[in-house]
């Protein structure tokens, strides 16, 4: 079984981060509302991004490291510049200290 992390953007410009074991189906949900929560009232979505992932534990882990960062750095990782990925959790780390 394949599993995915996904990012969605949302009609608002804020962006929604999730993982699924379909995400052709966990799309349609969103797209209709049907899975209610935070996209429900922010439609239409649009898939930003997405990636595979071997197991249900690596996606939802990659979907809590996703959503722990900042805005700037989902754009960089979505545009896969992974240098700008880099350089925003440097300065992340350096914040933290």
């Amino acid at each position: 079984m394949i599993f995915w992390v996904y990012i969605l953007h949302c009609t608002d410009g804020s962006y929604y981060t999730g993982h699924t074991d379909n995400l052709e189906k966990r799309m349609g949900e969103h797209q209709t509302g049907t899975c209610g929560g935070y996209t429900a009232e922010r439609l239409p979505v649009e898939l930003a991004w997405s990636q595979e992932c071997a197991t249900r534990e690596e996606a939802l882990a990659a979907e809590l490291q996703i959503k722990g960062w900042s805005r700037k750095k989902k754009e960089a990782m979505m545009q896969s510049d992974w240098g700008k990925v880099s350089q925003l959790a440097k300065k992340d780390f350096t914040k933290k200290k």
